[in-house]
Order: C-alpha cells, then structure tokens, then sequence
C-alpha cells in the first residue's frame, strides 16, 4: 500500500478512537499533502514573519538536522565533485550554452538557489552565511515564490512594481506565515518554479521539462498526469538526507539490479527501479522487447518525442548576434514563434541573440554510459571545430552503455581568442557599467565575467560554435504511443547512425545485412533440400 495511503489510514483509525472523525466519517484534511501534522497548530508558527530566514528558523526549531542536511547537497552547494572524471561541476563552476554561467551574474541566478542571499561565486553558500530555504520545496500555500533578480529572496508587502517572480510572472507579496503553516512534501509545483523555467524561461534548457507538467495530460507524460499515475517528482527522485537521487552529472545509464528486495529503498531514478529489467509481458512481441534492454535505454522507445503538450523548446542559441538596437533607438526583440498552446516566444533579443523553437522533436541518439564531461573554462579548445560543451561518453562493447536519447543545443558563444577558452561573461547588472544587457558592450562583459571567475584573460574574443547534449528522461509518453519496431528497424530509422548494433532492416546490403540474408537463404534453402528429400524417400527413408 502506499505511503500516502498508509498515513491516511493511520491517521483515520487514531482520529476514530478519539471521537474526531468529521460527520462523514473520512480523515480530516491536514495542510501540506502526506504529513502527520498540522503545521498551522504549531505555535511557533503562529505570528507573522518579516523574512525568509525567520521562518527557516522557525522550521529548525524542531527539524534540527534539516538545514545541515540541505547545506550539504547539490542545491544547495552547487558543486559536484565527479567520481570517473574529477572534474568539479555544477551549476558553480560549469559553462553552458545557454546561460553562460553564474559568476558576476548571482543575484539572477541565484534567484532559484535553495537559500536566501547567495550573491557572490567566489565564496561558498556557507562562507557567506546562506540561509536554506524551507519554503520552497515545502510550501503547500501555492503561494510562496521568488523574484526573478532577488538572490533567493521571496517578494514582501510592499512589492516593488514590475517586480517578476522566477517564472516571470508578475510578482505578489507572500504571506511568509500562510506559507509556514502550509508546509508538507514537494510537489510538482514545488520543484517546477525552478526546474521547469532553467535556462530564462519556460522549457528553455531541458526540452523535457515545461510548465505543462504542472498538470500534465496521459499522452503528454504517463506518469505526472492524473489521468495516469498523477507522481510528482520524488516519486521518482527519492531523497535521503535532503540528497535527491537523479543528476544529469552523473546519471545511471543501465541499472541492471531492479526495484531489489521487497522493501528495499532504491536511491536511484531509474525506470527499472519501479518496472524491473524485464517490463514487458510474457508475450512472443514482450520477450523479444526485454531482450532489447541490454542495448537500449526505457527512455529510447518510450520518449518518442520531446517539448510535447504547446510549449516549445529553444534548440538553437546564437549569442554573437546579441546587442541590435531597433528603428527607435531601444534594444531589439522579435516575437516570431508561436508555440502549440498559443503564447509567443522570442526569436531574437538584443540580450541574448537569436533563437531557434522547435515542438514535438525527435531526440538523437548516443551511447552513454553515464558518464558526462564538461569543457570548463580553464580547458583548451579548437574553435576551428564545434565545441562539445558537455562530453557524453559510451562504447557499445562495455557493457555499461545504452542507446539514450538526447536534447542537443546548437549555440555559439563566447571565448577568449587568445588563450583558445570558453568564456565567462558579464550579462546581469542593472547598476554596472560592464553587463552586456545593460550597455551591449562585449568587450567589457567578457573581461568582468573573466574576472568575477577568477579566469585569466588574454583580453581578445570571438565567438565559436559549441553542442550540449540533454539526456531526455521526461514526457514519458503511455505504452501504446511507445515508438512501433519499423521506427529503428528500417534503413533510415531511428538509429541510422547508431554503431555497434546490428538492425535487420535497417541496412540490408551493408556486410552485416548481406551477411544475414545469406544465413537467412542458407537455412531455408536447407529446409527445402530436407522437405524434398522426405518427399521422394518416403517418411523412413524406403522408396515409395
């Protein structure tokens, strides 16, 4: 039975005994989904608060280990030290192609940190003495946010007009006390203000993750829709600690163990963590599927397409076209897209360049044994050729890859011309003279950027163009809109260009296919000589 079903049992049944039960004889309703307690009985919380680290102060009073815990994991540290590489990522060090990067830009980006007040890269969240964060992912009010330029911190009465929230609405005044009584257990809307709006928008960065799976349909994503499995996010992204499994650093590629023993808890986000290695039924058509999990990931067959449900995602980014101005004088922007739910969406700003929007895309596909590989700012590059921004390594003959499917940005960007490195640049600033949003001027972003970094720079720039891949776990679509075998199996399919996989069909006068075919011809040609033979000898050899 489920957790959530346990706990509305047990509570009924204690409630019962205590003559509490409503006339109707169901459970009352407690604030914040799947708890056990009422948060707004608590006294503590039963005054108004005048700041976010109050109401954290508030929640450790009980929860004592809680802000020691979040201070110690990724969203809060925003680094991730990799065990096969060594290199040191996250959000703190890397460079991407959408973005850019952190340094000299806090306040904006940190505006989504697990915490309050985090505006300086160069010193840890705890060297600074950054709050964590209770409400954002415990807030059950559906009204706690943060601005979009805040460094963490939630709008207050009085809030400032033109004020934006992180999903770039217009932002409210958030009743802290509301919020604190409300608390409970993430839900999708909890971790959707932050994830379904990275990269400066709506579906912007991942492709898998929009705003439509607030409350997604059945063909959209299986298992977020009420209509199917109505999950949130920790379903899947179980926790320990306030560490989240699940991270595009360093994802589990091939998990060959299964949801384990009964009971066991499985620190991992995978599908066979709830659907075993061998999902599929006992039928001729499910057991030839089973036999294809040591080569294919779940996602491969059963994310048929990305950026589903009317929100598109940008799949080309070009920074160096940034800085236009228009007939009147005032920075550019074109609105040329519009997306399947009707909104329109910028296919140039005089910030940011030029995009490019796409809608129900079919992912590439690459062996990926997990293991991804950032080029960081300190690495050498060729910008004759594209820079991979992120590495994504597998070999077909280890074992440990499968074919997944994946997101890939086409950017260009900026980097140092001298030394032959990405770039760090200073784009957010309202009140200084080197953000490139503010004056336009690359030269002097790109030297803040370098410095707020702590980058050596040559002082010389251009722009070079890069990929950065994505794996697609999302929008997972219902089994019967799962891709059909002819999508692979033909000569232009899906995995045209995959190696290390023979695909009957696919290239039938390549040596494997020849070969196949003559095996094919070998045994029926035999079977015919055989049935022959039985014919004109009779059934035990004697002539008839």
């Amino acid at each position: 039975m489920p957790t959530r079903v346990l706990t509305a049992v047990a509570v009924s049944l204690l409630l019962g005994a205590s003559g509490a039960l409503s006339q109707e004889g169901s459970a009352p309703v407690i604030s914040g989904e799947g708890s056990t307690a009422d948060h707004s009985k608590f006294k503590i919380l039963q005054k108004e608060f005048t700041s976010g680290p109050e109401v954290t102060e508030a929640c450790v009073s009980c929860h004592t280990e809680a802000d020691d815990q979040v201070m110690h994991s990724i969203h809060f540290t925003w680094e991730f030290e990799h065990p096969g590489t060594g290199q040191l990522l996250g959000k703190r060090n890397v460079i991407n192609a959408f973005c850019g990067n952190v340094a000299g830009n806090e306040p904006r980006c940190t505006s989504c940190h697990a915490g309050y007040g985090w505006d300086d890269m160069s010193q840890t969240p705890q060297q600074e003495a950054v709050t964590p964060d209770c409400l954002v992912c415990h807030d059950r009010s559906g009204e706690y946010t943060k601005t979009a330029t805040g460094a963490g911190m939630p709008p207050l009465d009085p809030v400032k007009p033109g004020t934006k929230t992180i999903t770039g609405a217009e932002a409210w005044p958030v009743d802290l006390s509301k919020a604190a009584q409300s608390v409970g257990m993430p839900g999708r809307e909890n971790c959707g203000q932050c994830h379904f709006y990275g990269g400066g928008g709506d579906n912007v960065k991942h492709g898998d993750l929009s705003s439509v799976l607030f409350n997604p349909s059945r063909d959209v994503d299986v298992h977020m829709s009420p209509e199917g499995g109505n999950m949130v996010c920790s379903d899947c992204h179980v926790s320990d600690q306030h560490s989240w499994a699940g991270s595009r650093y360093d994802v589990m590629a091939a998990d060959t163990k299964g949801p384990g023993m009964p009971h066991e808890r499985r620190d991992v986000a995978t599908c066979q963590s709830c659907h075993g290695t061998a999902p599929h039924p006992a039928t001729l058509k499910g057991v030839k599927l089973n036999d294809h999990t040591d080569k294919l990931a779940c996602q491969t067959c059963h994310i048929p397409e990305f950026a589903r449900g009317g929100v598109a995602t940008k799949m080309e980014w070009d920074w160096s076209t940034a800085g236009k101005m228009g007939e009147d004088g005032k920075p550019l922007s074109v609105e040329d897209y519009t997306q399947g739910d009707g909104k329109h969406r910028h296919t140039y700003l005089a910030t940011k360049g030029d995009f490019v929007w796409e809608e129900n895309v079919a992912p590439i596909y690459e062996w990926f044994n997990g293991q991804v590989e950032y080029t960081l700012g300190d690495e050498t590059i060729d910008p004759s050729k594209v820079v991979e921004v992120n590495r994504i390594s597998g070999d077909p003959g280890d074992g440990g890859s499968r074919i997944w499917p994946f997101k890939r940005l086409d950017g260009r960007q900026a980097y140092d011309a001298g030394l032959n490195r990405l770039a760090y640049s200073h784009v957010w600033g309202p009140t200084t003279d080197s953000a490139f949003w503010t004056n336009f001027d690359w030269s002097k972003a790109i030297e803040a950027g370098m410095k707020a970094a702590g980058a050596e720079y040559s002082g010389e720039y251009g722009f070079v163009d890069t990929h950065m891949s994505w794996p697609i776990t999302h929008m997972v679509a219902p089994a019967e809109e799962a891709l059909d075998c002819a999508e692979c199996h033909a000569a232009d399919g899906r995995m045209a260009g995959i190696d290390g996989v023979y695909m009957p069909g696919r290239a039938p006068f390549s040596m494997a296919g020849v070969l196949g075919l003559a095996l094919v011809a070998a045994t029926a040609l035999a079977l015919g000589i055989h049935a022959l033979g039985r014919i004109f000898t009779g059934k035990n050899g004697d002539a008839s």
